[in-house]
């Protein structure tokens, strides 16, 4: 078995023109992904496919459920910073659906 993460596609660019491109996949990356599809679910970011504010805010509530069900299934396995990553992102994210309603 080999100790490298992740995979590639035939026709990828090299590994090392990828990191320019791309941060680091890890718990708190992945977490901020999440978060900037719920800013894009509540019209606070343009999505990135049409450039567009369009607000879906099922969508933004399901990945809010989706995060918190990250930290219920995560607890006692996080770091403190990206235990409090997710607590307070949870905050805002919960805040920001509530006051688009």
């Amino acid at each position: 078995m080999s100790d490298e993460k992740g995979f590639v596609l035939k026709g990828d660019k090299p590994a090392e023109t990828q990191k320019d491109v791309m941060p680091g996949i890890n718990f708190s990356t992945f977490i901020m992904s999440l978060n900037a599809s719920v800013l894009v679910s509540c019209g606070i970011m343009d999505d990135p496919v049409t450039g567009e504010k369009n607000k879906n805010l099922v969508m933004g509530k399901q990945t809010i459920d989706v995060l918190s069900m990250l930290q219920e299934k995560t607890m006692g396995n996080l770091t403190s910073e990206e235990d409090n990553l997710l607590k307070h992102l949870l905050y805002e994210l919960r805040i920001l659906y509530v006051k688009q309603q």
